[in-house]
């Protein structure tokens, strides 16, 4: 992860701002909280922590007030935030002015419901401040649907998600790799009912199908208690303490957590990947669109951020 301090100084000695960080400290300011940030900024709350904190130290300042369950502006953080929102728009504005003549058009980009919700909305606000004349029309779908209407037409670039090592299409190219866990209430008792209850998604996901073939490798009895196609509403399910249910890694925070395979006796379930697929020679504005999706992908699969959200 790039630090708050650039390895170059300016010309007085003072060190350079990175708009990166600058971003995460606007967006944890909107947001009040860390995690929802993280999810904005496409970085782990780990990661989004240790930014701030190297932003604090480079100017000697605390700029949050740090609570359980929301954090606020100290009072310099108040003063930063307006410094920190103009630097932004002049760095957009400023790429934006040199790459808005020569990319222009519409991309046509589909994903699944879960990465459209939580990734792509921070990935495309980004991407149209640097190419202001490129329009972006997001298809939120299953992968195989998402498969079906790129190879018409109707898409131009599609981002996947499947277990490690499948390829749902021969062109499919993987850029995100992560853990799937199981996920439980803290002090939750759904792990230890029988069946065991889960929360997953409708036929089609791969999430799904790795937690269910891990199941009946190891021949536990189960039932689908709750059905949704958005993680969010399965993580609300195994926040009740419904079900538990497989969730990646760096979507596990308090009060839920990762359960133990030792002791539950679940398998592990492996690694999931995201996979981008294009149609070929669409253009400038997709492979500009594909290139910063991969770079933010890239961010995150960086040491010290290997999560997606």
């Amino acid at each position: 992860m790039m630090s708050a301090i650039n390895a170059v100084n300016s010309p007085q000695g003072l060190p350079i701002l990175d708009m990166e960080i600058l971003r995460t400290f606007v967006a944890i300011a909107e947001t009040g909280s860390f995690t929802r940030a993280a999810q904005q900024v496409f970085r782990t709350p780990s990661a989004v922590s240790m930014q701030i904190k190297r932003l604090e130290e480079m100017l000697g300042r605390a700029l949050f007030v740090r609570e359980p369950r929301q954090v606020h502006l100290t009072p310099e953080g108040e003063i930063m935030l307006g410094y920190a929102r103009q630097l932004l728009e002049l760095n957009d504005e400023a790429v934006g002015q040199f790459l808005s003549p020569q990319v222009g058009g519409t991309v046509r980009l589909g994903a699944p419901d879960d990465i459209g919700a939580r990734v792509l909305p921070g990935v495309i606000s980004q991407f149209t401040r640097s190419y202001p004349a490129v329009q972006v029309n997001v298809r939120n779908g299953r992968s195989p649907d998402l498969i079906r209407r790129l190879d018409i037409g109707e898409l131009d670039l599609a981002l996947l998600v499947a277990e490690a090592g499948d390829r749902p299409h021969p062109r499919a190219e993987p850029i995100f790799r992560e853990s799937l866990v199981w996920a439980g209430r803290e002090g939750g008792v759904a792990v230890q009912r029988t069946p065991l209850p889960l929360a997953v998604a409708d036929r089609g996901c791969a999430w799904r199908r790795m937690a269910l073939q891990a199941l009946n490798r190891s021949g536990h009895r189960y039932r689908i208690a709750y059905t949704s196609e958005h993680t969010g509403a399965q993580e609300a399910a195994t926040l009740q303490d419904i079900a538990i249910t497989p969730l990646p890694r760096s979507l596990v925070q308090s009060p839920l957590r990762a359960i133990d395979e030792s002791e539950s006796g679940l398998l592990t379930l492996g690694d999931y990947e995201v996979l981008m697929l294009r149609m070929p020679a669409r253009g400038a504005a997709v492979e500009a669109l594909a290139q910063h999706i991969e770079d933010h992908f890239a961010g995150v699969n960086a040491p010290g951020q290997a999560s997606m959200a």
